[in-house]
């Protein structure tokens, strides 16, 4: 980069048709490469929200839900996803802040009913769905010998249900037996 005619000129190189380039500008604005901060993969786990290869926040959906992350309840805005201008951050809080007005506006809290329950005859205790749930959601009845379903916490993955080497977890609504029924009812 350098000063000719009060012009800032900056040289580079076109590395597609690998020749060099000069442009001609007024003003020149360099950017330093934005980074998450340190403490956002402690964050990110904790609050059990997904991050993308670079250690950004990555939403349930770009399209559908930008600023919802998987974990319910949990709003993303502004430079915790990407690196963004300013306008975009504003955009961003505005629809995160009416999500959680859309939240507290309503006199009760309702949650998915779609949940993985235990059949406690089938149930053996070991554990295993306890350590694959994303939500803490499980926990071991010493007593009785058998895992326990938080349902408040579930937010009805399945990845229990694939674990489960009894068939115990089972998610509510969406059985093994109702899913044969509903494909048996297509079939016809």
């Amino acid at each position: 980069m350098y000063r000719s005619n009060g012009k800032v000129v900056v040289q580079g190189i076109d590395t597609l048709a690998n020749r060099p380039v000069e442009i001609k500008a007024d003003l020149v604005v360099l950017a330093s490469a934005v980074r998450p901060s340190s403490g956002v993969a402690q964050l990110a786990k904790m609050l059990k929200i997904s991050s993308d290869e670079n250690g950004f926040l990555t939403e349930a959906h770009p399209k559908l839900r930008p600023v919802e992350s998987l974990t319910a309840g949990i709003y993303l805005a502004g430079c915790a996803q990407a690196p963004r201008d300013i306008p975009d951050t504003v955009a961003q809080a505005a629809g995160a802040a009416a999500m959680v007005v859309n939240l507290f506006a309503r006199d009760h809290l309702f949650h998915e009913p779609t949940i993985a329950g235990v059949n406690e005859e089938l149930c053996s205790g070991c554990g295993i769905c306890i350590g694959v749930c994303p939500y803490s959601a499980r926990s071991l009845n010493r007593e009785k010998g058998i895992v326990e379903v938080k349902e408040i916490l579930c937010e009805g993955c399945g990845a229990c249900v694939a674990a489960c080497p009894s068939g115990a977890a089972q998610q509510r609504n969406l059985t093994d037996v109702q899913l044969t029924e509903m494909i048996k009812a297509i079939l016809e």
